[in-house]
């Protein structure tokens, strides 16, 4: 590691340039190419994927999105003259636009049933060319456009669907810029010094900016949704920030102690440099977990996030070294700069808060400890009610006309008309269609069911479908229980005697298999991520107590993090406040994203803080001092790095986009508890009570066990040499061995 940053320090330019030409690069390309994000759900195998299979092999016309116009009155109804003639005006002008395929007025035959009762709410369904994700918004908008000119006096008009969805505003970048601003905030009160607050700045953004750009053309090479981007991102600027904060601070620690600025770099990627490689490696690997699941959707979201995150060390530990070699000694403030000249190079102690807060825990480890654990317990018991289930536009803010569109339909029609189930089988003889019209006249008296359309056959009528509409919301437990009660009583019987087998699809069912897949394999998933960063630390500390703590930390901290994300999303606790819309059940791929995000996130902390108080225990083997000098001397930077996290996380819910807010919450939960709580507290007090038992390691198992040198060689040599007096002592039996070694 040393020679890599001392290679990047005398090609300085050379690797500033080699950054920035990968970055220019792969942006061009991206803007060459263009985004081809998709949001598939679809998991193979699964009903409502064969649902889907046979509905796009006998109905290819009806690949295209569906959207809808909705329009209500204030008084009178949609029925007047002059109602009806602006509408079909504006309708006409809809289906003129480019990329829409046909349009279903109300005021036409087979739009019959799109006037309500009260006859003051109508909706049009906008059928488009192509699938939602593959609709430039200029198409989009362009329809929006079109549909609002109509609005008037009395008329209210609102659209709805997913490539409506695509047109919200999502805030452009002043998520991006808030969060990178606080972090710059942080930065200059932590080292007094513009120069050394700028670089870490620079370097997430350099490494950021070419990971998104790559994720960009992944998606032409695999399925990657349409958040992955802005999840790369908020990963990627809040570890970014905080690997090169980790660096400089040793850095500056090396200037203060006389280094030069090569020297100074050098040690801080040999040391701190190691313990940004190893936290690194840990969050890839977690995110890399999801390729487990085996689920298309997923896989695109763990390479991209994890590519965002080695980037951000590649970056840390090559373009960072020499970025800091142009500043040279500006990386420290005037006053610091002033004082090593007048006084020379100092020994810096843990001093102040750090220090005091330090020696507290030491003395009282039981009680901080308990404390610790009763805030984690009352933060995770959310987490017991979690339901996971669709979340759909009528979840978006209140002003979007996508909520307004979902709510008035819902008024005027009922809320099943927003996710209405699709019931598909193919078609034999003749028994099969009479058996298929009986069925429609059962589903009518079924529990559940508000409406049933007519079955439609394909032009050969060797395929047929039929839409159910619940008497629930898209995302009620309630249209979850129909879609199990079709499943296992009321097709199962309507099949007997026949060749049917009716599949049964729709945007719930779909969401309900997505769940019931994630959920089933999500305990082998947690035990490979859990398993690998054990083995991780295992390896790296040569301990058995430190990788189970840390196992059982990154488990508290991520059962608080799911606690607040309930109380906030589906108990709706500031949910409209934020501008984040009503409350509403967690999305199906969240925990298994979330998991792989917090565990990795978690360790980064626990590496960084345990590192230290390793390298003291190879000093000294004082498991006391190990643990009390560790905490002083990371627990300011530590918190420094939590704030700025935290500050980027939260910055990202100004987006307005509900599934980014979820994770930015989540994250920013979860790094606050685990730095503020579990690794300045609840862990330093355990090691504490622990004792030596921390570092016990059976000797079989150290001798099989291959070495990952976190920690620095001299400290390494240092415990050697002192393996080497204590076995010389018990040899001699000398009756203070245990003081010397201890």
């Amino acid at each position: 590691m040393a020679a890599l940053a001392r290679w990047c320090v005398r090609h300085r330019l050379v690797t500033v340039l080699l950054w920035l030409l990968a970055l220019g690069g792969v942006t061009v390309a991206a803007a060459v190419t263009g985004p081809a994000y998709s949001n598939d759900y679809e998991v193979p195998g699964t009903e409502s994927g064969r649902a889907t299979q046979l509905l796009r092999e006998g109905f290819p016309d009806l690949g295209g999105d569906s959207d809808t116009v909705v329009w209500h009155t204030a008084s009178g109804t949609v029925r007047a003259a002059d109602v009806e003639q602006t509408m079909t005006r504006t309708l006409d002008r809809v289906e003129s636009l480019p990329g829409v395929a046909s349009v279903v007025s109300p005021y036409q035959g087979r739009g019959a049933g799109q006037i309500s009762a009260d006859s003051r709410t109508a909706y049009a369904t906008v059928t488009f060319t192509h699938a939602a994700q593959d609709i430039p918004e200029s198409q989009s908008r362009a329809v929006v456009g079109a549909a609002k000119a109509a609005q008037g006096d009395g008329l209210q008009v609102e659209l709805g669907g997913g490539a409506i969805g695509g047109t919200q505003s999502s805030g452009g970048h002043l998520a991006e810029i808030v969060g990178v601003a606080m972090a710059a905030v942080v930065l200059l009160l932590a080292f007094g010094s513009l120069a050394a607050s700028l670089l870490p700045i620079a370097t997430a953004l350099v490494s950021v900016g070419t990971a998104y750009g790559a994720i960009e053309l992944l998606g032409h090479a695999m399925t990657v949704a349409d958040f992955a981007p802005m999840l790369g991102m908020l990963i990627g600027l809040g570890v970014g920030i905080d690997y090169a904060l980790f660096i400089v601070t040793r850095h500056r620690r090396g200037l203060k102690r006389g280094l030069t600025t090569a020297e100074a770099a050098a040690n801080a990627v040999a040391t701190t440099g190691r313990a940004v490689v190893f936290a690194g490696a840990t969050v890839c690997i977690a995110l890399l977990g999801m390729l487990i699941l085996r689920l298309g959707f997923l896989n695109g979201v763990a390479i991209a996030a994890a590519s965002t995150v080695a980037l951000t060390v590649a970056a840390s530990v090559t373009l960072l070294p020499a970025l800091l070699s142009f500043i040279g000694p500006r990386a420290l403030s005037r006053r610091e700069r002033r004082r090593l000249a007048e006084h020379g190079p100092e020994p810096e102690l843990p001093t102040g808060f750090a220090a005091r807060w330090s020696a507290f825990v030491e003395r009282h480890p039981k009680l901080l400890g308990v404390l610790a654990l009763a805030v984690i317990t009352v933060l995770a018991l959310p987490t017991l009610s979690l339901h996971l289930g669709t979340s759909d536009q009528g979840n978006d803010p209140a002003s979007s006309t996508t909520r307004r569109a979902y709510d008035l339909v819902a008024d005027g029609f009922g809320p099943g008309v927003n996710g209405p189930l699709t019931l598909v089988t193919r078609v034999d003889d003749a028994k099969d269609r009479l058996a298929l019209e009986d069925l429609g006249s059962a589903l009518r008296t079924t529990d559940g069911v508000a409406d049933v359309t007519p079955v439609t056959y394909d032009g050969g009528g060797a395929t047929a479908y039929l839409t159910v509409v619940p008497d629930s919301a898209p995302q009620s437990q309630r249209t979850s229980e129909l879609v199990d009660r079709l499943r296992t009583e009321v097709l199962p019987r309507a099949e007997t005697g026949t060749s049917l087998d009716v599949q049964v699809g729709g945007v719930t069912a779909g969401y309900d298999d997505f769940a019931g897949v994630i959920v089933g394999r999500l305990p082998l998933f947690v035990g490979v991520v859990v398993g690998l960063g054990c083995l991780l630390l295992l390896l790296a500390f040569r301990s058995v107590g430190i990788p189970l703590k840390a196992a059982a930390m990154n488990i508290a901290a991520v059962a608080a993090a799911f606690g607040v994300v309930v109380a906030v999303f589906q108990w709706g606790w500031g949910s409209e406040f934020l501008g984040l819309g009503r409350a509403g059940p967690i999305e199906p791929f969240l925990p298994v994203i979330m998991v792989s995000v917090l565990f990795g996130l978690s360790m980064d902390y626990q590496v960084f803080l345990v590192s230290r108080m390793y390298e003291e225990w190879l000093a000294t083997g004082d498991n006391r001092r190990a643990v009390r000098v560790g905490l002083a001397e990371t627990s300011r930077v530590i918190n420094s790095a939590a704030v700025i996290m935290i500050s980027v996380f939260l910055s990202f819910v100004l987006g307005g986009d509900r599934v980014i807010a979820m994770f930015g919450i989540a994250l920013a939960a979860a790094v606050a508890l685990d730095a503020f709580v579990l690794r300045t507290l609840l862990v330093p007090a355990l090691m504490h009570l622990l004792g030596r038992a921390n570092w016990w390691l059976p000797r079989r198992l150290d001798r099989v066990l291959p070495r990952i040198s976190i920690e620095p060689p001299e400290c390494r040599a240092a415990h050697e040499r002192l393996g080497d007096v204590v076995v010389a002592l018990e040899k001699e039996r000398q009756p203070d061995v245990r003081d010397i070694a201890g």
